[in-house]
């Protein structure tokens, strides 16, 4: 049987898989980096954390709205945060739901934080985080992150929504 393919039809094939590979490495790269965040804030890697955000990153918490990586690297340094890792936690954040446009990048992603208290482990916060991220020059970087607290306030779903209301494409396959 011959083949019929065109070498115009099989040039457009290979672009296409070409971009959906290049759409699958964008997605995990971007979980790997979301991924990263609680291993190296359990470990209090300051600058490794820091360096997960773009230089003007903003880390907004329910209590703490942190600009650029220095103030980032500093919580981590911070007496507070230091107290959580002598005395046993755990930042676990769940698998994100990304969304790869081009250059840029959003993701929501539940975290829980853990904490070893009396002699057990005790779930300290459940939150929703919203993610907004870019591709930089030395790979993709948090431009922004938003944490609000799972405790029954509406914008805290709603940020989780917010990542999630637009259908992912469905791409033709080649």
């Amino acid at each position: 049987m011959a083949d019929t393919t065109t070498g115009t039809d099989l040039g457009r094939r290979l672009a296409r898989l070409e971009e959906r590979t290049r759409a699958l490495e964008d997605e995990r790269e971007v979980t790997r980096l979301i991924l990263s965040y609680g291993p190296l804030v359990d470990s209090g890697s300051a600058d490794a954390v820091a360096g997960l955000w773009d230089t003007d990153g903003v880390y907004d918490v329910d209590e703490l709205l942190m600009r650029g990586q220095d103030q980032i690297a500093a919580m981590v340094r911070s007496d507070a945060h230091q107290r959580w890792i002598a005395g046993g936690c755990a930042h676990f954040v769940g698998p994100p739901r990304v969304t790869v446009a081009g250059d840029d990048a959003t993701a929501v992603s539940y975290s829980l934080m853990v904490t070893h208290e009396d002699g057990g482990f005790v779930l300290r916060r459940a939150t929703a985080n919203h993610w907004t991220l870019r591709r930089a020059d030395t790979g993709w970087r948090i431009v922004n992150r938003t944490a609000r607290v799972l405790d029954g306030r509406p914008e805290s779903p709603a940020l989780l929504a917010s990542g999630v209301s637009t259908p992912v494409p469905n791409e033709e396959r080649a």
